[in-house]
Order: structure tokens, then C-alpha cells, then sequence
């Protein structure tokens, strides 16, 4: 990856979910509102300072590029495309997310 540019890998669960009754709402429904993403970091650029591999961060599904590397789907963005991440390397009892 090159400058602060990161690859991510979209979390399965992001398909289709469950509202509070059960129902079963497909990927392809249409929301009234823009929905964020989590995916994981599989790669990150040398200038990319908040993020390391490992991560997962929230991103916005419509802005984003997607590239097809040995049959797998990914996601090509800057940093700075970034809304949080969450992650496990930080310490002293905090949440390990940080927006």
C-alpha cells in the first residue's frame, strides 16, 4: 500500500441483519439513512498513523473502492476515510475504541 492508504476486508455479518422482532433485513434493503461499515485492516500504508493491521474501522460503504486480489473482495481507502477504529493493542482498561 502506498502513502497513508489502507486495505480492508468487509466483516461478513454486514450482509443481511435481524431487526428487534426477528426479522430478517437483506443487504440489498434500502435505508433511509447512510449506514457505516466495520471491516478489518489487512494492510496499511507507511504514512498511515492511527492504524495499524488488525484493526477494525468504521468507514462509509458508499464512498469506497472495492479491488479483487487471488478471488477475494476488498476495500481500498485513505485514512482519513476512516470514522473510528477499534482495537485491542491499547491498554490501561479503556474500550479500545477511539473515534
Amino acid at each position: 500500500m502506498l502513502h497513508d492508504r489502507l486495505l480492508v476486508q468487509a466483516d461478513e455479518e454486514a450482509g443481511e441483519r435481524r431487526s428487534s422482532g426477528g426479522i430478517v433485513i437483506p443487504a440489498t434493503a434500502a435505508l433511509g439513512a447512510r449506514r457505516l461499515s466495520w471491516s478489518k485492516v489487512v494492510a496499511v500504508g507507511p504514512q498511515a498513523r492511527a492504524v495499524q493491521v488488525g484493526d477494525r474501522v468504521l468507514f462509509d460503504a458508499e464512498d469506497k473502492a472495492e479491488v479483487e486480489v487471488h478471488g477475494e473482495v476488498y476495500v481500498v481507502m485513505r485514512e482519513r476515510d476512516v470514522h473510528a477504529v477499534a482495537s485491542e493493542r491499547l491498554e490501561g482498561g479503556s474500550t479500545g475504541l477511539y473515534l
